[in-house]
């Protein structure tokens, strides 16, 4: 599709969500994953997992909801039924999002339900913790009695390595947003609001059966060398280099796409930062595989800045952040390419790829696609962006 070739009317009617969509996770392999979790949570020496509310509560039972100053928690024993923690008037509710069979443990507006949590968990041993769990509501529960370790080894030893399912989950969602790109590239005008084109990209993601985006970044000119750009509405200028960063979901996994490229013409000391961010995607895409660390990625972009005298490290002009973070159903969750991550990658693992360059207070380019780890390497979930001038092939 060509760079401001039409308009958001005519790119939206065009929009037709996939023919044959990607199906939710079955029941069947929620629960292979609160067996996986039972088995690396004994591992850790701890006879039960504490789940807080979120995306691990989601992997884990099917329930999507967020975080709020109520407790909803899954205890789940070595040997055992599941136990959910939850309001009493948010029974209804839980149950329609359930997926697991489970002790529901109700708790009202006045009980405490850190108490409910200490006598399901009684006998049973130390309690491996959600990292995301607050403070507050652990060391009430380590007040207890209990004796409490690092729910993380579980929890992520189980959401880090992706299924088939969350793999095609993944793969949907990420075409999805590689197409509104390309429509959003197509209604660019010199002029256009920065919040014109954030509304066009989130009602495309609905179009396409996205759900709406997840969250959308645009950038023109020197805002790009903000990697998470300026304050204010934009308009776009004759000339000027655009970076767009959105992403939606399906069935809670994310897509995270930037794609930075020129609009009319831009100079050459530009073209050459976005060649060298090129090859340098390329190279912590090649460093991908089995048994490698995870900061090797990082390292194999770092070599590629530097030899054209970019950084070192974290100096600018240069990378100010990590290569790459993993993704699935948190939009940044563990394991991250960047160095002292050597989580040895594994097939299953889904990272996102960007190695931004900053050239500070000017200009940033960033181009940002995911893979996966496979048997042999890494495959990529959307081909990286061909050139400045043609941002989709």
């Amino acid at each position: 599709m060509t760079i401001g070739t039409s308009d958001a009317a005519t790119q939206l009617a065009a929009i037709a969500p996939p023919a044959t969509r990607v199906p939710p996770i079955t029941r069947g392999e929620y629960a292979a994953r609160l067996d996986r979790a039972r088995a690396l949570t004994e591992a850790a020496g701890a006879g039960a997992l504490l789940v807080h509310t979120g995306a691990s509560l989601r992997y884990f039972t099917g329930v999507p909801w967020s975080a709020t100053e109520r407790m909803v928690a899954l205890l789940l024993p070595v040997s055992g039924e599941p136990v959910l923690i939850c309001p009493r008037f948010e029974q209804g509710s839980l149950e329609a999002d359930l997926t697991i069979r489970a002790d529901l443990r109700l708790w009202e507006e006045d009980e405490d339900p850190v108490a409910l949590v200490a006598d399901a968990a009684r006998g049973l041993g130390r309690i491996a913790v959600d990292p995301l769990m607050p403070f507050a509501w652990a060391e009430r529960l380590r007040a207890t009695g209990a004796t409490l370790v690092d729910g993380a080894p579980a929890i992520d030893g189980c959401r880090m390595v992706k299924s088939a399912a969350e793999l095609a989950c993944l793969a949907e969602a990420k075409a999805m947003t590689l197409e509104v790109q390309a429509r959003a590239a197509a209604i660019l005008h010199p002029g256009i609001a920065a919040s014109e084109v954030i509304r066009f990209i989130d009602a495309a993601h609905h179009a396409i059966g996205g759900g709406g985006s997840f969250f959308c970044a645009v950038q023109f000119g020197r805002a790009t060398a903000f990697p998470h750009g300026l304050p204010g509405d934009q308009r776009l200028g004759e000339d000027e280099l655009v970076l767009i960063d959105t992403g939606c979901r399906v069935h809670g996994y994310h897509s995270d796409i930037t794609r930075t490229y020129a609009f009319g013409e831009v100079g050459q000391e530009i073209r050459d930062i976005w060649a060298i961010e090129h090859e340098a995607q390329a190279a912590a895409f090649a460093a991908a595989a089995p048994g490698v660390p995870c900061e090797a990625a990082d390292a194999a972009a770092r070599v590629v800045l530097e030899r054209a005298g970019l950084g070192p490290d974290y100096r600018l002009p240069g990378l100010p952040h990590r290569t790459g973070h993993g993704i699935g159903l948190s939009i940044h969750e563990p394991a991250n390419l960047v160095r002292g991550d050597r989580t040895p990658m594994a097939p299953g693992m889904c990272f996102s790829n960007e190695p931004m360059i900053v050239v500070p207070d000017r200009f940033g380019v960033r181009l940002e696609d995911h893979f996966h780890v496979t048997d042999t390497g890494a495959a990529w979930f959307t081909e990286p962006q061909p050139s400045i001038d043609r941002p989709f092939g």
